[in-house]
């Protein structure tokens, strides 16, 4: 399952279901981005490598490889 850096083209539920059978999602980022939700436009800082739109639930995650840029962060859906 484990791909090293190359999975950047992955869904973000794909994302989300491979770093939480790594056990990565409930690891902090290096340093908190900031993201516009996809679905409610809210801003919110994201810290965790999994993290939810405090507004409207949207689930968002990103790799280790690739948690130091909002750019790769990708939403995995309402309540994913």
């Amino acid at each position: 399952m484990h791909d090293g850096c190359s999975g950047d083209s992955e869904s973000g539920k794909q994302i989300v279901d491979k770093i939480r059978v790594m056990g990565f999602n409930v690891n902090p980022l290096p340093a908190a981005l900031e993201i516009s939700c996809s679905n409610c436009d809210n801003l919110f800082q994201m810290e965790m490598m999994e993290s939810a739109c405090p507004s409207c639930g949207m689930v968002y995650g990103v790799t280790p490889c690739h948690a130091h840029s909002a750019e790769f962060v990708k939403a995995a859906g309402v309540g994913y």
